[in-house]
């Protein structure tokens, strides 16, 4: 269609310029005079040239930056509107699933953690203190001296954290893990994680076999579960955040390099000067711009 727009512009061009021009003089009969009035009379005209192209050019490598900082600007750019429509709504759907399963994998931490320190309990979910008396009396050969330096108040009023030496305990600690302070990410991973911590949970019986697996040590494992598994989804989610800037980016500069294989035509007219007259030739270029 542009072709045939194009080739309806060139035949309508000034007929002026597509034909013969003339230079007038008198003729004498005298060849030298007539030569030299030609001369004098002579004028070389001026080519026109005339080029047309659809559009301004479109820049791939701006084109790439825009969509890999926001995806789908890029495509705007290369007016590619459907596209950038589909990109910016994959962004908006990534961001928010990453938003809302971080929520609720804190709020699960959260409860969890409650459940494990259980506040309103006087005997707590899972006690150090209980875990030191097991420690020495079943590790230790009930040794007075180490209790008393680890268990280092007798009142029972404060939390558990608060009445032992930390240092005494994983000095005393046998098992392939030592328990991080109280608070720490991983206090909370091991105690649900590890039978070595088995004995610190309120409805442990397992004496000296510290493999056995209470109903409180499982549902708090199966909490703590669930809320690796909600972190999980925002990782991911996180993750194709990173994917959707990178092939928008790229999907832009495709929509750049295409937007800019547009045809151009272009036209010349060329002359050829005779004695009396000047003749113009029109010659048309058809060519891709990339």
């Amino acid at each position: 269609m542009k072709i045939l727009f194009y080739l309806f512009l060139i035949l309508s061009i000034n007929s002026d310029l597509i034909g013969q021009e003339k230079i007038s003089f008198i003729q004498t009969g005298n060849l030298n005079s007539d030569a030299k009035q030609i001369l004098q009379s002579f004028n070389e005209s001026e080519l026109p040239q005339i080029v047309l192209q659809s559009g301004n050019k479109k820049s791939p490598f701006l084109a790439g930056i825009l969509s890999l900082v926001v995806p789908g600007a890029g495509e705007i750019y290369s007016e590619e509107y459907l596209k950038a429509g589909i990109f910016l709504a994959i962004e908006a759907a990534v961001i928010t699933t990453a938003v809302v399963y971080d929520k609720k994998g804190d709020d699960k931490t959260t409860e969890f953690q409650n459940y494990a320190d259980a506040y309103n309990n006087p005997d707590h979910n899972w006690s150090v203190v209980r875990y030191a008396q097991w420690l020495v009396q079943y590790e230790h050969n009930n040794d007075p001296d180490l209790l008393s330096k680890i268990i280092i108040s007798s009142d029972e009023s404060l939390p558990p954290w608060q009445r032992v030496n930390w240092a005494e305990l994983n000095a005393a600690e046998k098992g392939s893990h030592k328990l991080p302070r109280y608070g720490e990410q991983q206090y909370y991973e091991l105690i649900g994680k590890y039978h070595q911590y088995s004995s610190g949970w309120n409805d442990f019986t397992g004496g000296p076999n510290k493999d056995q697996i209470s109903p409180n040590f499982l549902f708090y494992a199966a909490m703590r579960g669930d809320a690796n598994d909600l972190y999980s989804v925002a990782s991911t989610a996180v993750i194709g955040i990173y994917i959707n800037h990178f092939l928008s980016a790229l999907d832009a500069v495709w929509s750049a390099v295409s937007f800019n294989k547009d045809l151009a035509v272009q036209l010349r007219i060329d002359n050829v000067q005779l004695t009396d007259r000047a003749i113009f030739y029109p010659k048309i270029n058809l060519s891709f711009n990339f």
